[in-house]
């Protein structure tokens, strides 16, 4: 497994200053989010930046995601601007040689759960041909935003029916959700192409905080064991999301993590 970690935008896009953090932590390689509402072309316009700083750093893109955008329109056909934009991320992740596009799906409300499932295997039944043109998995996220296709029996109906469709996953998604990550992990580690690391903290019944992994309430011990057990041998990134650990603590923080699952991996 390769250890990496989610790099955050600063003006410039593409900071150098994430990729010398990274090299500097004995990373393998940097994950980029671009949401919606970003302008995807500010973007891939800064593509010589990007190759340079990761030939100088001898650093990978792991993945690109895109979380939020509506894939769906409310009648239950695709969204084809949307469609393009991701279309275009996908040939972008071929030229910086990113071999996983992270995706979601939203669920119209006024249709039914049959129709909203073949809605959705509409859609990435594109991105997944387009994406063996380009060489590029395509993975479904298992956060809450905006998608609907985050765990069983949702997963069960979309991805038994697309078998190359992977999974991008992440512990405190399904923790906060009072689901059980290690049978999930366990039932469909074979599917996963893509891991966040981020700690999850619940007291009282209700998420209090997302500390660094290592110093929260998850087995990673297990969870890492478990995917062994599955055949997973891809990237874990490393995303620092608590609004505790910041600035120099979270610093501090992320270099904790690195060091607790390089005892693991």
């Amino acid at each position: 497994m390769k250890l990496g970690i989610i790099a955050y935008y600063d003006e410039e896009k593409f900071s150098e200053e994430s990729f010398r953090n990274a090299k500097e932590k004995g990373l393998e390689f940097l994950e980029f989010c671009i949401n919606d509402g970003n302008d995807i072309n500010a973007y891939i316009s800064e593509t010589p930046k990007l190759q340079e700083l990761m030939k100088k750093y001898n650093l990978e893109v792991g993945s690109v995601g895109r979380w939020g955008p509506n894939r769906i329109l409310e009648n239950g056909s695709i969204n084809s601007s949307e469609l393009e934009t991701e279309k275009t991320l996908i040939r972008w992740c071929r030229e910086i040689g990113c071999r996983v596009y992270v995706v979601g799906c939203n669920y119209i409300e006024g249709l039914s759960l049959y129709d909203n499932c073949t809605s959705a295997i509409r859609y990435f039944e594109e991105l997944i041909a387009y994406g063996k043109e380009n060489g590029v998995k395509i993975a479904v996220y298992n956060c809450r935003w905006n998608n609907f296709v985050h765990s069983d029996p949702i997963w069960s109906i979309v991805l038994g029916h697309l078998p190359d469709l992977f999974i991008k996953y992440d512990t405190s998604h399904c923790v906060y959700d009072k689901g059980d990550y290690l049978l999930e992990t366990k039932t469909w580690g074979h599917r996963f192409a893509h891991v966040h690391i981020k700690g999850s903290l619940i007291i009282g019944g209700e998420r209090y905080d997302d500390p660094p992994a290592g110093m929260d309430q998850i087995n990673w011990g297990a969870f890492i064991s478990t995917m062994y057990r599955a055949g997973y041998d891809g990237t874990l990134s490393i995303e620092p999301h608590s609004e505790t650990w910041k600035g120099e603590l979270g610093e501090k923080g992320v270099n904790y993590t690195i060091n607790y699952m390089r005892n693991l991996i």
